[in-house]
């Protein structure tokens, strides 16, 4: 059977989010695997209200990943230094599950930079820390997200986040990282093994 892997990310957030959704299934088709976006799940909403509406989409979202092989998710900042805080639960989620899980961002700078620019003051402690004008310490492990979120795709599949050498002019939309993503994938399935990748990898 053709592995199946979950598109997660900030997409469906686009003005087209269908759009992006096919050209990452049609990309997957040429990688010899089946994509499943988080729209595909749908459903009647007409006598549900909103609250009853979100509910319904993260069960949906959730029976999705659990039908697939694998998870790629775009881990491009989303209104806010980190990715997309639901990208990041499914994320762990199909981790949880032993589903293999790949990530890809467009945005060039690593967590502790683009977590310095967010925060109003930095300040230096004596111990040669940062922290934010809370008093709150600034996560500096050179990684591309919490190290929650990059140790969870080291312990999956021996691989990094995909960085781009520079950031994507079209933020959320590039897919050549998400390309890379899915070269990976091939390698992972091939011969039904999954293979080890270390370093970081390069869009």
């Amino acid at each position: 059977m053709v592995p199946k892997i979950y598109l997660a990310g900030p997409d469906v957030f686009l003005p087209d989010p269908r759009s992006i959704g096919k050209k990452k299934k049609d990309l997957c088709v040429g990688y010899g695997f089946t994509g499943v976006f988080p729209l595909d799940a749908e459903f009647d909403s007409t006598n549900l209200n909103k609250r009853e509406q979100g509910i319904q989409i993260s069960r949906n979202n959730e029976s999705l990943i659990r039908s697939c092989d694998l998870l790629i998710a775009n881990m491009t900042p989303f209104r806010s230094p980190g990715m997309d805080v639901g990208t990041a639960f499914e994320l762990g989620f199909a981790r949880a599950l032993g589903k293999p899980v790949l990530g890809y961002t467009n945005d060039a700078r690593r967590f502790k930079d683009r977590t310095s620019e967010h925060v109003e003051r930095i300040k230096k402690r004596d111990d040669g820390r940062f922290e934010d004008s809370n008093g709150m310490e600034i996560e500096d492990f050179d990684l591309t997200d919490n190290l929650m979120i990059d140790g969870a795709i080291y312990a999956s599949t021996k691989t990094w986040v995909v960085v781009p050498r520079e950031t994507k002019k079209d933020y959320y939309s590039d897919l050549s990282g998400f390309e890379a993503c899915l070269m990976l994938a091939g390698k992972l399935f091939s011969h039904g093994q999954i293979q080890k990748f270390p370093g970081t990898e390069t869009a």
